[in-house]
C-alpha cells in the first residue's frame, strides 16, 4: 500500500519537472519580444480609452506612437503632462495641444422652451426619441434631454436637470464621445480658457425661434457690433465665437437680449 503511495507521487513528482521544463523550453522559443518604449508609453496614458486620439483605444495609441506612426501630443485627456512624459520618453520636444471642454450649447430647460402635446412611449435616448417628430420639444436644435450623452460618458462628467445635459467642466476630459453622440450636435468641445459662450443652436429665424424657447439667439447682432476684436460673427441666425480672437472682455455677454451669450470661467465652475 506505502509502495504503491509512493509510486504514484513519484510518478506526478516526475510529470511536473518534465511539464517544467517542456514549458520553460516553450517560453524561451516562443517567447514575444515586448518594446519597451511601448511599455514606458503606455504606462504614461490615462487608461481612458476614450478615443478622443483617433485610435480604438489606449493600446492601439500607444503602439502608434511607440512605432512612429502617430504624434505623441494627441491624448487629450492627458493633458500637458503626459505630454511631458511622452516628450522625455521619445526624446523629442512636443507642444501640448490646448485644453478643452465639453459644453452644452443650448440653454432651452423645461422653464423656457415649449413642449409638444404628446405622449412617446418606446425606446428610451435621445436618437430614438428624436425620430418621433423631432422629439418632445418644440425647438427642434436643443438638447433633447434623454441622457444619450450622459451614457456614453467614460468618467460620470454629465447628467440630466430640467430636461437639459450638463457637464462637469472638472470631471470632463473632452474625449468628445458626448459629441459625436448628440443627434442635435448641440454639444462642442472649445478651450478650457473661454469666458464666454453661446448657449444656443437654433438656426431658424428670430421670430420663429422665440416661439419655441424663451433663451434663443435670434440674430440681432448686437453682441457683433460691440466686440472690440471682431471675435464674434452672426451666421445663419446664431452667434459664432472665434475663440482665437476672443480678448475675454465680455462686452457680448453684457449686450446679450436674451442672455443666451453667458459668461463662463470653467476653472472656477461658474456658468452665467
Amino acid at each position: 500500500m506505502v509502495t504503491a503511495i509512493l509510486t504514484a507521487l513519484l510518478v506526478v513528482a516526475i510529470v511536473g519537472i518534465i511539464a517544467g521544463v517542456v514549458l520553460v523550453v516553450a517560453s524561451h522559443f516562443f517567447k514575444v519580444e515586448v518594446d519597451e518604449t511601448f511599455t514606458k508609453v503606455r504606462e504614461c496614458l490615462p487608461g481612458a480609452n476614450c478615443g478622443a486620439c483617433g485610435f480604438a483605444g489606449c493600446d492601439s495609441y500607444a503602439e502608434a506612437v511607440a512605432n512612429g506612426k502617430a504624434e505623441a501630443n494627441l491624448c487629450v485627456p492627458g493633458g500637458a503632462s503626459t505630454v511631458s512624459q511622452l516628450s522625455e520618453i521619445l526624446g523629442v520636444e512636443l507642444s501640448a495641444t490646448e485644453e478643452k471642454v465639453a459644453f452644452v450649447m443650448c440653454n432651452g430647460d423645461c422653464n423656457a422652451v415649449d413642449y409638444m402635446d404628446v405622449v412617446y412611449e418606446g425606446v428610451e435616448g435621445c436618437k430614438a426619441s428624436k425620430l418621433i417628430y423631432g422629439g418632445p420639444s418644440a425647438c427642434k436644435f436643443g438638447c433633447i434631454g434623454c441622457g444619450d450623452c450622459a451614457e456614453v460618458c467614460p468618467v460620470n462628467a454629465i447628467c440630466v436637470h430640467d430636461n437639459l445635459a450638463h457637464i462637469n467642466p472638472d470631471l470632463c476630459i473632452a474625449c468628445g464621445l458626448c459629441a459625436k453622440t448628440c443627434p442635435n450636435k448641440v454639444i462642442d468641445l472649445i478651450p478650457k480658457k473661454s469666458k464666454v459662450v453661446v448657449m444656443c443652436n437654433n438656426p431658424e429665424k428670430g421670430a420663429v425661434a422665440r416661439k419655441h424657447c424663451k433663451n434663443v439667439c435670434f440674430g440681432c447682432k448686437k453682441c457683433e457690433r460691440v466686440c472690440p476684436t471682431q471675435a464674434i460673427k452672426v451666421e445663419n441666425n446664431i452667434a459664432r465665437i472665434d475663440y482665437n480672437k476672443c480678448s475675454g472682455c465680455r462686452e457680448c455677454f453684457d449686450s446679450c437680449v436674451t442672455n443666451c451669450i453667458k459668461a463662463v470661467d470653467f476653472y472656477e465652475g461658474t456658468i452665467g
